[in-house]
């Protein structure tokens, strides 16, 4: 009997699909793929099931399971760097914890995310300043109807916010039809001393310039692991880590995306709404040949500026706060975060998304901003 969704992912809802299979290695991924697509079934693949909500009827087709774990070091990174390449199926913070304990730094803010390697450069994962883009060379890839692995530069995955061109957006095709095999990263060797942390996002979450502004050995330097540890602790606070004991974790993590919106809308914002340029500007140069100047130089055009707003501010200024649920329903926003919906127990998918669209009917009728849904969904439309 196949094993039901609900237990399969971590907001506990969805049914069994038709059928399932469980791809243990690259070549029985490869071989589980190449079967589905000659049979042209419906399909999708499954890591760790932290970023997926599925109906509570059967998915008629087949899911593949990656199972495949591991990571090695390779050749090739510049000096003062290390290259690991990592099987799509490892634990992605099983994996963060082992390069935090070999002193390789750039994924350490990153602790605590559930899931697998595999789903990291799909939605370019990222937390308090850092992102994977930072940090990755390529991906392997298998593209829907091919038996040849491909290595694939980062530079072609089109990573921003939250998105790559692998990423199935909601009532959206992926631009590019894949599945990831591995990924390979280069993180900096610093070693596992306390180092200074440069970066004001990080600083910020972490309390350096704040209340714990000693840092962890009085001089506002902070090794590895201590990142990691407070990084953690920081999430579970949120709900952000798994805890069975604990229903705020039993949900998709943010459910909703930051919206990115115009700067004319933002500005027409409340003061206090939490907002962040999406890209720096830039100084404009003009560049007048002498001899065709007539003296005049014309004020540089400003182009507008896309601002990414918070939208756990909007669900909450919009009247849900946390723990907000509908009536009678066992899906409620996390009684910590309100970016998060959760499952309290024995919740449906449909109960879910009915309150997913219902915090966007709020948040669209109060500020006329929609958000749009993070997870992946199968079988279930807002």
């Amino acid at each position: 009997m196949t094993t039901r969704l609900a237990e399969l992912t971590t907001l506990g809802v969805g049914a069994a699909p038709a059928h399932m299979v469980d791809a243990a290695t690259r070549d029985e991924l490869v071989a589980a793929l190449n079967e589905v697509w000659a049979s042209d079934d419906e399909w999708f693949v499954l890591g760790g099931g932290s970023n997926l909500l599925a109906s509570d009827e059967p998915f008629d087709g087949t899911v593949v399971r990656i199972l495949t774990s591991g990571h090695s070091l390779v050749d090739g990174a510049r000096e003062g760097y290390q290259r690991v390449r990592i099987e799509a199926g490892q634990n992605w913070d099983e994996f963060v914890a082992w390069a935090v304990a070999q002193g390789l730094a750039g994924i350490e803010a990153m602790s605590g995310i559930p899931g697998t390697a595999g789903a990291a450069p799909i939605q370019n994962v990222g937390a308090y300043g850092q992102e994977i883009v930072q940090t990755l060379v390529s991906v392997d890839l298998l593209d829907e109807g091919s038996d040849r692995v491909v290595e694939v530069p980062a530079a072609e995955l089109g990573l921003g916010p939250r998105t790559s061109v692998l990423k199935r957006h909601y009532a959206l095709e992926p631009e590019r039809s894949a599945v990831v095999v591995g990924l390979t990263l280069d993180l900096e060797v610093v070693g596992t001393d306390p180092r200074p942390v440069t970066d004001l996002r990080l600083r910020g979450a972490l309390g350096l310039d704040g209340v714990r502004s000693a840092g962890e050995d009085g001089s506002g330097h902070a090794s590895l692991a201590w990142i990691r540890d407070t990084v953690r602790e920081i999430r579970a606070s949120k709900g952000m880590v798994l805890d069975a004991s604990d229903a705020d974790t039993r949900s998709a993590g943010s459910f909703f995306n930051n919206p990115i919106i115009d700067e004319g809308s933002a500005r027409a914002l409340p003061a206090d709404c939490p907002r962040w340029p999406v890209e720096p500007e830039i100084e404009q140069v003009q560049v007048i040949p002498l001899e065709t100047w007539d003296g005049y130089i014309a004020p540089p055009r400003s182009a507008p500026q896309a601002v990414k707003v918070s939208a756990a501010w909007l669900i909450e200024q919009s009247g849900l706060g946390k723990g907000f649920g509908l009536p009678g329903s066992r899906a409620t926003l996390s009684t910590k975060h309100t970016l998060a919906l959760t499952n309290r127990g024995g919740a449906t998918a449909e109960e879910v998304a009915e309150l997913a669209r219902f915090v966007r009917m709020r948040v669209s009728a109060e500020y006329g901003i929609e958000l749009n849904p993070e997870p992946v969904f199968v079988g279930v439309e807002l």
